[in-house]
C-alpha cells in the first residue's frame, strides 16, 4: 500500500462526508440503492440454494455463496453507499486526519439506515410477490434458528472476518485496472466469507426481513442481538483489522 493510495482513500472519505453533510437526500438514496443490491444478491443466492436444498444441499450452499458475490459487483460498478465498505473508507479518512469523528459516525449511521430501508423494501416486494414461496419457507426453516442462536462473541468474530473480506473486495474493485480482473477477485473473496458462514450486518437485514415475512415472525430479541454484535464485528473488521494496518504499512515507494 503506497502513501498515495491511502491519500486517495482518505479523499474518497472526505467526498462521502461532504455529500452526507451537504446533500443528505442524495446520500440516503445511494445507501438505499446499496440495500437494494444486497437483497438482489440475497434473493439470487437463497433461491438457488433453496432449489438444490432437497437433493444437493452441499452444492446448493456453494452455488449460493458464489452467486451472492453479485452484490459487491453491483455496488462497485453501479454505485451505492454500503455501510460495511464505509467502515474501511471513513476510518482511513480519520486515520489520515482528513475526517472528523462526527463525520465518520454520521456517514456510518446514514448509510446503515439507508441500507436497512432498501433491504426491507425489496424484501417486502419479494415476499409479497409469492415467488418461490414454498421452497424458500423450507430453506429458511433449515438455517434461521441456528443463525439466531449464535453466541455474541461468535457473532462479533464472524462479523470481523466477514467485513475484512468485504472491504478487501471493495478495495480490489478500486485498485485493479480491468473489469475482468475486478470480477474474478471480488467473486472469490465474497464467496469465501459466505461459504464459511461469516456474518454481514447488511446482508442480514435482508435475510431477517425475508425470514420475518416468510415465516410469520422471528424472535425480535434474538434478531436485535444478532444485528448488534454482527454490526460491532463488521466495524472492527473494516475499520481496525484492515484500514489501520493499511495506513500503518503505507510508504512512498
Amino acid at each position: 500500500m503506497l502513501t498515495k493510495d491511502v491519500e486517495s482513500m482518505a479523499k474518497a472519505a472526505v467526498n462521502k462526508a461532504d455529500i452526507c453533510n451537504n446533500h443528505l437526500g442524495k446520500f440516503l438514496i445511494r445507501a438505499i440503492m446499496a440495500g437494494f443490491f444486497i437483497v438482489v444478491a440475497t434473493i439470487l443466492s437463497n433461491v438457488s440454494a433453496a432449489v438444490l436444498y432437497p437433493t444437493y444441499p452441499q452444492f446448493g450452499k456453494l452455488l449460493g455463496a458464489f452467486l451472492f458475490s453479485i452484490a459487491i459487483v453491483l455496488i462497485v460498478f453501479i454505485g451505492g453507499e454500503l455501510f460495511t465498505g464505509n467502515n474501511m473508507t471513513m476510518a482511513m479518512g480519520a486515520y489520515h486526519g482528513d475526517c472528523k469523528v462526527m463525520d465518520v459516525l454520521k456517514v456510518w449511521l446514514i448509510s446503515y439506515i439507508g441500507n436497512f430501508v432498501g433491504a426491507f423494501i425489496l424484501s417486502a416486494i419479494f415476499v409479497g410477490s409469492g415467488a418461490s414461496h414454498d421452497i424458500m419457507v423450507n430453506y429458511y426453516n433449515s438455517f434461521i434458528d441456528a443463525k439466531l442462536a449464535a453466541a455474541p462473541m461468535q457473532l462479533v468474530l464472524r462479523g470481523i472476518l466477514c467485513n475484512f473480506m468485504v472491504c478487501v473486495a471493495v478495495l480490489t474493485g478500486t485498485r485493479m485496472k480491468t473489469e475482468s480482473g475486478k470480477l474474478i477477485v471480488m467473486f472469490c473473496v465474497i464467496m469465501a466469507f459466505v461459504v464459511a458462514g461469516f456474518e454481514h450486518c447488511i446482508a442480514n437485514m435482508g435475510t431477517f426481513s425475508i425470514g420475518y415475512m416468510l415465516l410469520g415472525g422471528l424472535d425480535m430479541a434474538l434478531v436485535a442481538k444478532s444485528m448488534l454484535f454482527v454490526t460491532i464485528g463488521n466495524i472492527l473488521g473494516g475499520a481496525v483489522l484492515l484500514a489501520l494496518p493499511l495506513k500503518l504499512m503505507s510508504a512512498e515507494h
